[in-house]
């Protein structure tokens, strides 16, 4: 029986509960983040337990050694958590060039910087949750040490990840990814039952001390001796040393809606900037050509912008506030003709992802998202523990001018971004999508889906989707409107058409009913999602 066959188009409907949803790439932890509700956890709770049990059930996107961010609704206002980690303090492009490296590479030590992921969860837990983190983190630990079979698209990409590290990794510091996610010589098959004791007791070991033995205990000396065994750049006092950032979320008015980012370090900012270009243009009820258009190429100029401009806060030559005027925008948004554009960098005035979403019946609301980058990182496991470190710091730029030049301590321009939606000040609610650089682009659909084209928010998820890639290059699903597509070449579109949807992100939206309460959830239908409502 082949999972990943599908013949015939199935559809899902919108999910409506009143005391709690959960809505994550995978049923199981979809479930856990539920089964918190239920013990008496709040919407912070559930998140917290469905993102540490994603690292065990979605490994192909996410691990213990990522990095995470949060948006997070309570108490009448939203708050920003940035739990991206920084550059280890011994390396630098001096150091990179010295052992033969002219770029960021892909793999080893050299792109993996300070993991975040435990700390967000200790952090979200402490300030707004109800529960301990060892009970929030119990249904994780279950499953890492019983074991869970293997989901289809899971499966899909597990498969990938083994054929692409078989490859790619050759020294013996990859050893352990292999006897990790590969026992026996191969990725576990759809519906095979796969374990890990060692992440189990690593799980357990971050919620007893709320994650303190990741950062200054048992786990961060396991991470260091790692290191130095194999001449990596992170050590000891990398980790020691590291907290994350609570930040104010930063946003720009959409049609009477306010949509919200975390600021830089994530590119945020780039789906803002869009929704900003866009906002000076009249849309259709229905999406037509022009409007498709004028999407990609907004989104084509935030993107040249974004890519110049975002870094680490403390290195940006410009401010969130100045990319997001109004007179920016409207200087970027006359740019755009009839005919498909190369984007150029504009001149602003001075002045492997896993997405969910949760909320309860309090009202309490997050917007969360964590990755280890590239599928599953680096292809450094740290021997013993299960910990998959990410390689965030492949985004670094090779170059000591440029805002996002690697350095010392820094933080590198991050790909991963939760959103919110919130109209006059009252809270709709948090949706995301996950996928690189798809993700500003992911976002700015759905917004426009839901606010322009009035979709519910399963519909808005599953409309087919479009990528801008570089230059005039754009990828569409399959099931995209072959019209639309031929009437965009037209316009000098490079229109290329995917096999399937996997390029495209994968997201999850949640909406709160203002008047009743009552929580509507869509779920990517691109992967393995669920729903978990109560």
């Amino acid at each position: 029986m082949d999972y990943l066959y599908h013949p015939h188009p199935s559809q899902r409907m919108t999910v409506f509960a009143k005391n709690g949803v959960v809505a994550t790439s995978q049923p199981l932890a979809a479930q856990a983040g539920l089964e918190v509700l239920k013990k008496g956890g709040n919407a912070i709770d559930a998140a917290v337990a469905a993102a540490a049990c994603l690292t065990v059930v979605e490994p192909t996107s996410n691990g213990i050694g990522g990095d995470a961010f949060a948006l997070v609704w309570t108490n009448g206002k939203l708050y920003g958590l940035n739990a991206s980690g920084y550059a280890p303090n011994a390396i630098s492009i001096e150091a990179l060039k010295e052992r033969g490296y002219t770029e960021m590479p892909t793999y080893g030590f050299a792109p993996v910087t300070v993991p975040g992921a435990p700390a967000a969860w200790a952090a979200l837990s402490k300030r707004f949750g109800r529960l301990l983190l060892v009970e929030t983190l119990a249904p994780a630990i279950a499953y890492a040490e019983n074991g869970y079979p293997v989901s289809p698209v899971l499966g899909k990409y597990w498969a990938a990840a083994f054929r692409t590290y078989k490859e790619a990794l050759r020294g013996p510091e990859f050893a352990s990814w292999f006897a990790t996610f590969a026992p026996g010589g191969r990725a576990p098959k759809i519906g095979e039952v796969w374990a890990s004791p060692d992440h189990a007791a690593t799980l357990r070991s971050i919620a007893e001390t709320e994650a303190e033995s990741f950062y200054r205990g048992e786990l961060a000396e396991k991470i260091a001796a790692f290191s130095k065994q194999y001449d990596g750049f992170l050590t000891l006092e990398d980790l020691a040393e590291y907290e994350p950032e609570w930040v104010e979320p930063i946003s720009v008015s959409y049609r009477g809606y306010e949509v919200w980012e975390i600021p830089p370090n994530g590119q945020g900012l780039v789906a803002l900037m869009a929704l900003n270009i866009m906002n000076g243009f009249d849309v259709p009820s229905i999406p037509d050509v022009e409007t498709h258009h004028r999407q990609i190429e907004a989104m084509k100029l935030a993107f040249a912008d974004g890519k110049a401009y975002i870094a680490d806060r403390r290195y940006m030559d410009y401010n969130p506030d100045e990319l997001l005027s109004e007179s920016f925008a409207a200087m970027r948004r006359a740019q755009i003709g009839k005919e498909a554009l190369t984007p150029e960098l504009g001149t602003p005035p001075k002045g492997g992802t896993v997405y969910l979403a949760a909320a309860d019946g309090e009202g309490n609301m997050v917007s969360y998202i964590q990755s280890n980058y590239m599928g599953f990182g680096s292809g450094l496991v740290v021997p013993g523990t299960g910990i998959a470190l990410h390689n965030r710091g492949h985004n670094f730029v090779f170059d000591d001018g440029h805002p996002n030049g690697l350095a010392p301590r820094k933080k590198p321009y991050h790909t991963i971004i939760p959103g919110f939606l919130t109209k006059g000040g009252t809270p709709i609610g948090p949706f995301g999508v996950m996928g690189g650089f798809m993700q500003p682009q992911g976002h700015m659909q759905v917004i426009m889906n839901t606010v322009d084209f009035a979709l519910n928010p399963q519909a808005a998820l599953d409309a087919p989707r479009w990528q801008w890639l570089e230059g005039k290059t754009v990828l569409v699903e399959p099931h995209f409107p072959r019209h639309i597509a031929e009437a965009l070449a037209r316009k000098g579109h490079d229109i290329r058409m995917a096999l399937d949807g996997g390029p495209f992100g994968r997201g999850q939206i949640i909406w709160r009913d203002p008047d009743t309460g009552v929580l509507a959830a869509g779920t990517e239908p691109r992967t393995d999602g669920a729903v978990a409502a109560w």
